[in-house]
């Protein structure tokens, strides 16, 4: 089974989100956040986690680029229910059992996404405002082992990193 986490290639996420999601952590799609919004609400860094941003399941915060990873069906089972807790705290879902066929569906589109790419695949998210809702449109690029590796910023933020 497959899932996404987040990757970082510079730090411009830490400028252009809000709430940036830390690197590593998995992430999936999260455009249910954007359900009820219209133009009205899509300003400023608002904005950029409607039209570009994947939802992190540990900080619920956005990032630009994820790598496609193997992933347990633990994990999944455990982000799941983090996902179903957080539709309960912030969308007011009756409880996490209500929730939770909702946090499966988000879980599983995630997993059908990556399943059929190589590990280390990224992938990007592009949203807009259509009559019919929100539109989500993805974007693969593969990268070698060696080319993540020269590419990619790891470790913390807010550790001093060491090319």
């Amino acid at each position: 089974m497959k899932l996404a986490r987040a990757i970082h290639f510079d730090e411009s996420d830490t400028r252009v989100f809000a709430s940036p999601a830390r690197t590593g952590e998995w992430c999936i799609s999260g455009g249910f956040e954007f359900s009820d919004w219209t133009e009205g609400d899509l300003e400023g860094k608002a904005r950029q986690a409607f039209a570009n941003g994947w939802l992190g399941l540990e900080t619920f915060g956005r990032v630009t680029f994820v790598a496609v990873t193997v992933a347990e069906a633990s994990e999944v089972e455990a982000l799941t229910g983090r996902l179903a807790e957080h539709f309960v705290t912030y969308y007011g879902a009756p409880s996490v059992e209500a929730a939770r066929p909702v946090a499966e569906e988000e879980m599983a589109q995630m997993v059908e996404l990556c399943e059929d790419h190589a590990p280390n695949t990224l992938l990007t998210v592009a949203r807009e405002l259509s009559g019919a809702g929100v539109r989500e449109a993805y974007r693969v690029i593969e990268v070698s082992d060696a080319g993540l590796d020269q590419l990619a910023v790891h470790g913390s933020l807010d550790e001093p990193h060491q090319h």
